[in-house]
């Protein structure tokens, strides 16, 4: 192994055993194709399926999976109206199976998560039988404070840009604060346990995928 895929072999363990401290399941996958499997592990026959927005998920190739699949698949991109967005919105809080990503990951095992709707964080927290999160390594932060430093720095000025946002981050390449009517820093939300044990089952992938 070259020594990053040691370093980020190591370090998974250590955060597994935090992360099942917190009543989360975690595992790591050396690759995005192990990723992908693991993923479809979470899945059985006749399960509801849906998932957050995330450049992660797109990565490894579970979204385009999950198009061409038989399952029953819940994608908020595909309602027109408001009154289309709520419906579904309903479908996906109480899917079987939620996919996620999270923007960053403490060394102690916590999840943060920077929203701007906040369908995402309330589908993590909330409803959704099982949540799967798909999170490479690189995410991982010392603490807290310097998890949503790195989420404002590094993943909002980036996600501006592909989502093609007005945020002043989107063009400055960096947090300007902003209280913009399309800003992303709506909610900040720490996940540092799960009541339900087992219900968040966390994906550690060694390459590099996401912002």
């Amino acid at each position: 192994m070259t020594p990053k895929e040691t370093y980020y072999e190591t370090l998974a363990k250590q955060l597994i055993k935090k992360m099942e401290a917190r009543n989360f399941g975690a595992c790591y996958c050396p690759t995005k194709v192990e990723a992908l499997e693991k993923a479809y592990s979470f899945l059985t026959p006749n399960c509801s399926v849906s998932y957050g927005g995330s450049e992660s998920l797109k990565e490894i190739g579970l979204i385009s999976a999950l198009a061409s699949s038989d399952f029953t698949v819940y994608d908020r991109a595909s309602a027109k109206t408001e009154e289309e967005k709520r419906e579904l919105f309903g479908k996906i809080v109480t899917s079987d199976v939620f996919f996620t990503s999270a923007n960053a990951i403490t060394a102690a095992g916590e999840l943060v998560n920077i929203d701007g709707s906040g369908n995402r964080v309330a589908c993590l927290i909330h409803g959704p039988k099982q949540v799967v999160v798909v999170a490479s390594l690189n995410k991982v932060c010392p603490d807290v404070d310097t998890a949503i430093k790195r989420i404002r720095q590094i993943a909002c000025p980036q996600n501006a840009v592909r989502l093609n946002l007005s945020t002043p981050c989107g063009s400055l390449a960096t947090c300007a604060e902003c209280l913009n009517e399309e800003t992303m820093c709506c909610h900040i939300v720490t996940t540092r346990a799960s009541r339900i044990k087992g219900r968040i089952q966390i994906i550690l992938v060694g390459e590099e995928i996401g912002y």
